[in-house]
């Protein structure tokens, strides 16, 4: 009798736990804003807040984007961070220490964010998605590879990975992140490739300047056959966001979202 309790306590127990489990899974389960919505750099333009900013990021997930874009270099001391241009403050961040970029802050007082830091923030949510750009490096191919790895070195350790897609102009980069995480969101920025030409190496999506699209429309009907997301840059004109609606894109990157949303809602109604 106690050998047959003993083992009813045990199979209530695994019982117990797996429930427990299986509601801790559900209740961390991730789930992005239902909408084509990518904040270029963050939200920033509407409130004059600093692109690239952990203040943009937060914008951008308040009204509920479903994507927001950061771009990112690697210092000369292997510091990620995140930043449009190759040069802040008078200094090319590749060839600059990450101690001598932070010495200027931001226009709102921020320190120019890590990714290490960005990333934190980011996965405080479960609505945005965090679209990485990795900036191609001046320095030679084999530093852009490096700045690859260190990207998922640095996404690995945040357990970070359901939240990224990451884009960038260098394929090779974007061939170096699949090589190291082979189920990476990787799109393409550069323009020149037609999907049929990327499907071959895996290729998660194409993300183009909207004049790209308007030259090649085929490309968009080829790249919903083959199954290659459609995402586009930077459309901040109504008119053109309306075409890409109406393309029915899986995202448009704009530096005017709460315009897009205007758009959207419209066309719901």
């Amino acid at each position: 009798m106690k050998r047959i309790l003993s083992l009813t306590f045990v199979v209530f127990t695994f019982y117990l736990s797996g429930c427990m489990e299986s509601k801790k899974a559900t209740s961390s389960a991730i789930s992005f804003a239902d909408n084509i919505v990518v904040a270029h750099r963050g939200a920033w333009k509407k409130n004059h807040l600093p692109e690239n900013s952990i203040a943009s990021l937060r914008e951008a997930v308040r009204i509920g984007c479903s994507g927001t874009e950061f771009d990112v270099h690697l210092t000369a001391d292997d510091t990620l961070i995140v930043n449009h241009n190759r040069d802040y403050a008078g200094l090319m961040i590749e060839k600059s220490t990450y101690a001598q970029l932070a010495a200027t802050k931001l226009s709102n007082g921020e320190t120019i964010p890590t990714v290490y830091e960005y990333l934190t923030e980011g996965i405080k949510q479960k609505t945005t998605m965090l679209v990485l750009e990795l900036k191609p490096s001046i320095i030679g191919k084999e530093r852009g590879r490096q700045l690859a790895e260190k990207v998922i070195a640095q996404v690995r350790q945040l357990k970070a990975d359901r939240w990224m897609m990451y884009i960038s102009f260098d394929l090779d980069i974007l061939k170096r992140i699949l090589e190291l995480e082979p189920n990476a969101k990787v799109a393409y920025l550069n323009g020149e490739l037609s999907p049929a030409q990327l499907a071959p190496d895996k290729i998660w999506g194409i993300d183009y300047h909207y004049n790209v699209f308007r030259k090649n429309t085929g490309w968009i009907a080829e790249a919903k056959k083959l199954g290659i997301n459609l995402n586009v840059w930077t459309v901040n004109d109504a008119a053109d966001m309306q075409w890409f609606i109406d393309q029915k894109f899986d995202y448009v990157t704009t530096d005017e979202p709460e315009l897009l949303f205007e758009l959207i809602d419209k066309k719901g109604k």
